[in-house]
């Protein structure tokens, strides 16, 4: 003989059916694809319908087991109305949040670029990688910030993958935020205690501006100040290295994560031997390069400059250089002295004359 269920024994077994809630996330089967929307049987829950915007871009068939977030747990005709896109985001969100946890390198393609970064999906997600997080590889060098370059070199890197880990993430705040940096952090840490100062290295020119260049070594930023380009004087770096330019260069210093580099201290400085051919005391000739109000500069041979002192061009205290001297005139002069170690010789006019 069977036994009776009791209506107490069925309200208790009703009550163990836990009640949906806004923003649950919970399994179905299709029962009915239509026009406009798709029916959802939800077993012991009821059943639950889904509008064809909440579809997303998948193709349903009854029978399908699908995922859905629950938007409103009883509508007045008493189902529930899910989301099949939310529950996909809310998956992405969860998934995105782990990467961040185990900071997993992750690889992103950007759809777009703006000027200051580019626009970046994953899992569903819409995110942003800053300029700023760009590692040197990929950041965009030109001249006095020039915003229209900076864009279209960012436009080159669209489709393009590129490693990164996720710096930011919040579901509350819609934001998530990528650092390729961060990716190459580790790998540059590594390259960078293989480098020491004095070292050779070859790299790749990604930047030149009115102070001097910006060089990718291996994935690590150098910067070759326009001091160290040559031996001669520069005036603008962009005469001597060039965009896009494979180079080589000393290692002159190591500060934290970035070089930097000389390409004249691979070369002996020619000053050193044609200074060898003046003396103090003798006369010499040679031509104005720079006129100042504190004395000019004399080019004297193709790498020697010296200085005549205003006080040494006359013996008026209130001579005019500009009105003694005119640019790429030649004169003569007297050696006063030769400091080797500064790289400086000082000449005197008055003396010679």
């Amino acid at each position: 003989m069977s036994k009776s269920i009791t209506m107490d024994e069925l309200l208790a077994s009703n009550e163990e059916i836990e009640q949906l809630k806004a923003g649950d996330v919970i399994e179905g089967v299709v029962t009915s694809v239509r026009k406009h929307e798709v029916w959802i049987d939800l077993g012991a829950r009821g059943v639950g319908v889904v509008s064809r915007r909440e579809v997303g871009h998948q193709q349903l068939e009854e029978g399908q087991t699908i995922t859905a977030s629950v938007i409103e747990p009883e509508l007045d005709e008493g189902h529930a109305y899910l989301s099949m896109r939310r529950a996909a985001k809310d998956r992405g969100w969860d998934e995105l949040q782990r990467m961040f946890d185990d900071q997993e390198i992750v690889e992103v393609t950007a759809y777009d670029a703006n000027r200051g970064g580019m626009l970046v999906e994953l899992e569903g997600i819409r995110g942003f990688l800053p300029v700023s997080q760009l590692a040197a590889e990929h950041y965009p060098r030109v001249s006095g910030a020039d915003k229209d370059e900076i864009l279209q070199k960012l436009n080159s890197l669209v489709g393009k993958p590129i490693r990164t880990r996720i710096l930011d993430v919040s579901r509350k705040d819609n934001k998530l935020i990528f650092s390729e940096k961060e990716a190459v952090k580790d790998d540059m840490a590594s390259r960078l205690t293989e480098l020491k100062v004095g070292d050779s290295v070859e790299g790749l020119v990604t930047g030149v501006i009115d102070f001097g260049a910006f060089v990718n070594v291996s994935g690590i930023e150098g910067l070759i100040h326009i001091s160290e380009i040559s031996w001669e004087r520069v005036e603008d770096p962009r005469k001597y290295v060039k965009n896009g330019q494979t180079i080589q260069a000393k290692i002159i210093a190591i500060d934290k994560d970035r070089l930097s580099l000389s390409i004249k201290q691979l070369s002996e400085d020619p000053w050193l031997s044609e200074v060898k051919n003046f003396k103090v005391g003798e006369m010499v000739e040679g031509k104005i390069t720079r006129i100042t109000p504190f004395g000019a500069f004399v080019q004297l041979s193709s790498a020697v400059e010296a200085l005549v002192h205003v006080s040494e061009m006359s013996n008026d205290e209130s001579v005019d250089p500009e009105k003694l001297f005119k640019l790429n005139e030649k004169k003569k002069f007297k050696v006063l002295d030769i400091d080797t170690e500064n790289r400086k010789i000082a000449l005197s006019l008055k003396d010679a004359n």
